[in-house]
């Protein structure tokens, strides 16, 4: 499932555009050429004996005042709100890989800062039976946490938001739960454990990751510093990264993760609204699709309204629920999943 956008002109339209403002070009310097010969020629009397006119004195023009500058539309968000957003966002990840590898929080003091604070409910750590699984999962977690710790020190310690409520559980109400059941992979109220074994761990980290790649990319025209859009880049590229190695160890499972992944990508593409973008790993007989680029092979990009409709999982206009309990931090709250 892609999404097809292409600006491309074609270079024909382009190249008839030249010749014609060529030839306008040279139809308007011969035509002045000859308005001014003309004009010379009465100036002169023409060559008819004709006395020379008097000249006629130039009207000495009236000073205008300077225009008054358009002033540029205040931004409805700043980047400490911007910023803000994303780091709702890197709690939720950064909280799911550290209980995933260490069965327990991240440390108290990254965590504090604005609005209303919250626990994260998570579970015991996964008892990864692949090594390399392992291995990745506790990388990730790694520049998750760094990842925090450089959005909060970026806004400040007076601006930084605390960590909200969070649903990270194997309960059967909850987040993850609600969604597995949604796409399938269990039954109507029956829990889905993100912690039990590598493959659900996987198909959790997918659910996360690829969500936040599109909303880390979506924001960055709205970023005003050239210095923190340069870094806001570095973090989606990690955040990239990150999505792509957990949706290659899918793919590597085997057919039936492969579907499932496919099941859960239904199920957020069914809470962000037109057009069909989201996608799962299983390829064509030939491919594999780890990358869910469109048909410029381009991420596509997910709002903040978007993205917050498949946290909450409503594609109602919401501003808490699913894996944000009692809604995020900071100024950016409200999903919408219109386009």
């Amino acid at each position: 499932m892609s999404e097809e956008n292409s600006v491309i002109e074609p270079v024909e339209e382009a190249t008839v555009q030249h010749e014609d403002r060529r030839r306008f070009l040279r139809g308007a310097s011969g035509l002045a050429i000859a308005m001014t010969g003309a004009a010379l020629a009465t100036a002169c009397g023409g060559g008819n004996g004709s006395p020379s006119p008097s000249p006629t004195p130039t009207p000495t023009p009236t000073p205008t005042g300077s225009p008054t500058p358009t002033p540029s539309p205040t931004p409805a968000f700043t980047d400490t709100d911007l910023i803000n957003f994303l780091l709702n966002i890197s709690y939720l990840q950064g909280q799911y890989f550290a209980f995933a590898t260490t069965g327990a929080s991240l440390s108290s003091d990254i965590l504090t800062g604005t609005g209303t604070a919250g626990a994260a409910t998570g579970g015991p750590a996964v008892s990864f039976a692949d090594a390399n699984i392992s291995q990745f999962a506790r990388e990730i977690a790694a520049e998750l946490r760094a990842q925090i710790v450089f959005q909060r020190a970026f806004v400040g310690t007076a601006n930084a938001i605390a960590q909200p409520k969070l649903d990270l559980s194997a309960d059967a109400a909850g987040a993850f739960s609600k969604l597995a059941q949604s796409a399938g992979i269990v039954a109507a109220g029956a829990s889905f454990n993100p912690y039990a074994n590598d493959d659900n761990f996987l198909l959790g980290a997918f659910v996360l990751l690829d969500v936040s790649v599109t909303a880390f990319k979506a924001i960055t025209p709205l970023i005003s510093s050239k210095t923190l859009l340069e870094s806001v880049v570095g973090l989606i590229a990690i955040q990239s990264y990150h999505a792509a190695m957990i949706r290659s160890l899918i793919y590597l499972k085997g057919a039936t993760l492969r579907g499932q992944s496919d099941d859960l990508s239904d199920a957020r593409d069914a809470l962000d609204g037109a057009p069909d973008r989201d996608q799962g790993v299983t390829g064509d007989a030939n491919t594999a699709n780890v990358s869910p680029a469109d048909v410029n092979g381009l991420a596509y990009s997910r709002t903040t309204g978007q993205a917050l409709s498949i946290y909450y999982l409503s594609a109602t206009t919401i501003n808490k629920g699913g894996f944000f309990p009692d809604g995020p931090n900071g100024k950016i709250f409200t999903s919408n999943n219109a386009t």
